[in-house]
């Protein structure tokens, strides 16, 4: 025998008589592994069978997910159950973007009322917050010296007058110069002109009120001396308000005058006051990168005061748009849907719609291309959609309903859901 023979011999030996090792039933193949306690035979681990059973599982799963509306529409006689929704039907309705500014009111014409001479008050004609008209006398003055050489200034132009009158016929006559009226006519000419000076005086020691409105607090008292300058008190009109607020400068293409503006305030919780934009600034602050833009704002009780503070939402391009609740779009990668009920064969059934979108505002999104008004989209029960789905309207949404209102309707509207669109 040869010595190559006897090693196949030994290869060809049970693991048994090799190693010491019992065999594992039923194959010849065995996993050798040896531990402390010396060697040893032990079973295969099943590696990919460990592997294959989830996967096996996942796939059961699966088949019987998929299989299961068919067993139930075989079970119903073959007719799949109808999904109840919640509908909104569109309509085009105002909608605009909005921006917020703080800003701060101002009176439409606002004086602080001072005295450009220093005289004696005679007389205070107004109380603290009173309202006046416009030429009404609010304070006087010490006009007795003017009032004195404006009397002694009349009598000369009364004499020169009368001068010239005397010497005008006689000139005709020529039984006087032309030299002596000329005179006269001066001398007349000069009275007027000290006439109006002295008038002048008399008119800057006499306050009235510039224009119509309210009167703040009065800083002065009658037999005070008045210096110039100093503010006796001041006059607002207030029945229109300025509101001017700095807006980003993105916004300058369409901050134009006529723009509908909506101002709120702490002083007033709950108010809102409505104005339009009247005019916008023709600079922009290089530092700030914002523009100032002021709107008027009626006020014809008065309510608002010069100085206050104002919440102020800007409506920017308003325009006629198709919104939809935001919970009825579905967002599928970069895609969006929403779900409509379509009519098939009298039946209302789903229908998936692709969507363009613009502006998102209190709960409501634009939709700029997909959709057309008098189309009813699905707002509540998306998540059991699929398309050709037989459908049940069970509410309408025509606003802001709480979902508790919407599933009390009454069943006449679920009925016209089943039976057409």
């Amino acid at each position: 025998m040869k010595p190559t023979d006897q090693y196949r011999r030994a290869d060809l030996a049970p693991p048994a008589r090799r190693h010491g090792c019992r065999p594992h039933e039923p194959g010849p193949v065995h996993t050798r592994r040896r531990s402390s306690a010396g060697a040893h035979c032990s079973p295969p681990r099943p590696e990919r069978h460990a592997l294959a059973r989830p996967l096996l599982r996942l796939l059961l799963a699966a088949m019987a997910l998929t299989a299961s509306p068919w067993l139930a529409a075989q079970q119903g006689g073959g007719a799949q159950a109808p999904t109840p929704v919640i509908v909104t039907e569109l309509a085009g309705q105002a909608f605009s973007e909005t921006v917020e500014a703080l800003g701060t009111l101002r009176a439409n014409e606002s004086v602080n009322l001072t005295s450009t001479v220093t005289e004696l008050v005679t007389a205070v004609n107004f109380d603290d917050g009173q309202r006046v008209k416009k030429g009404d006398v609010l304070i006087a003055m010490d006009t007795s010296e003017e009032r004195a050489e404006l009397a002694e200034q009349r009598s000369f132009l009364d004499e020169a007058q009368r001068q010239v009158d005397r010497l005008a016929p006689l000139v005709k006559r020529g039984a006087a110069s032309e030299s002596t009226i000329d005179t006269k006519r001066r001398e007349a000419q000069g009275a007027r002109a000290r006439i109006k000076a002295i008038e002048s005086r008399i008119a800057k020691r006499i306050i009235k009120a510039p224009f119509n409105g309210v009167v703040g607090l009065r800083n002065i008292s009658v037999g005070a001396l008045a210096q110039p300058g100093a503010e006796l008190t001041t006059i607002d009109d207030d029945a229109v308000m300025k509101l001017d607020f700095a807006v980003p400068s993105v916004f300058v293409a369409t901050l134009k005058p006529g723009l509908s503006i909506e101002a709120e305030s702490a002083a007033y919780p709950g108010r809102v006051f409505k104005g339009t934009v009247s005019s916008v600034s023709s600079r922009i602050d290089p530092v700030t990168r914002s523009i100032v833009a002021r709107a008027l704002i009626d006020n014809p009780k008065g309510e608002l005061r010069p100085g206050l503070l104002m919440r102020v939402e800007l409506q920017k391009s308003p325009r006629q748009a198709l919104v939809v609740p935001e919970e009825a779009v579905v967002p599928v990668g970069n895609e969006n849907f929403v779900w409509i009920v379509a009519d098939k064969d009298g039946q209302a059934v789903a229908e998936r719609r692709t969507v363009t979108l613009g502006t998102r505002q209190f709960g409501g999104v634009e939709v700029l291309s997909g959709l057309s008004p008098g189309e009813r989209v699905v707002t509540h029960g998306t998540l059991r959609m699929r398309p050709g789905a037989p459908l049940t309207i069970t509410a309408v949404e025509h606003g802001d309903e709480p979902l508790e209102s919407l599933l009390r309707q009454t069943s006449a509207t679920t009925g016209a859901g089943k039976g057409r669109p």
